[in-house]
């Protein structure tokens, strides 16, 4: 970035014993610049009146088009780091009266809310943590181990990748659903009980 109009950037305090990077200038190199936008943690070094000069030119943008800059101004919004869609763990399924808090009571006469308005005994929240795997298999609280099993062969028969032809979103899926499983397995002891289905293909 070019220094503010009418300050002078300091020296960079780690700067090398060097001449300006600049052709034929032979003053001290203090003032450190990237050396392209492929290697912008490699530097060149030059003097105050170089590296303005250097940051006035400099067009991160430069020889683009228009779909590569789109796509490295969306990279930057996520700090370069891989994103996902959000919603995918249980994105498909409704929304579930159990995550509804209504401290007013401003719902209860609606058919959203009446399964709050049960009986105590009547309710079985599903823990927390397992509340996502639960929406990702497309079961409801609480669930036998037989019913998880079979659920998740029904499942891992849909979503292989050898009936969808390496589709990466039913491999993706396939991933969200072993993992759901392996968790619901552990919490309802259905290894313990019985040889279950193994995760299969894609694992995670």
């Amino acid at each position: 970035m070019p220094p503010r109009r009418g300050r002078s950037p300091e020296p960079d305090p780690d700067r090398p014993q060097r001449p300006c990077d600049a052709p034929g200038c032979t003053a001290a190199g203090e003032y450190r610049a990237p050396r392209s936008r492929s290697a912008l943690n490699e530097y060149l070094w030059f003097c105050l009146p170089h590296v303005r000069e250097y940051n006035a030119a400099w067009d991160y943008y430069k020889g683009m088009n228009p779909n590569e800059i789109e796509a490295n101004l969306r990279h930057d919004s996520g700090w370069q780091r891989p994103t996902w869609p959000l919603g995918r763990l249980g994105g498909s399924t409704r929304f579930s009266p159990e995550f509804l808090r209504d401290p007013l009571g401003i719902l209860r006469d609606t058919p959203l809310h009446a399964k709050r308005t049960r009986p105590a005994e009547e309710k079985r929240e599903a823990p927390p943590e397992l509340r996502a795997a639960l929406d990702v298999l497309g079961l409801a609280w609480p669930v036998e181990p037989p019913a998880l099993r079979a659920r998740y062969k029904e499942l891992a028969k849909q979503l292989h990748p050898d009936v969808n032809g390496g589709d990466r979103g039913a491999e993706d899926r396939l991933k969200d659903v072993n993992r759901a499983y392996s968790l619901l397995r552990q919490r309802l002891g259905a290894g313990r009980s019985a040889a279950p289905a193994e995760p299969a293909g894609a694992a995670p």
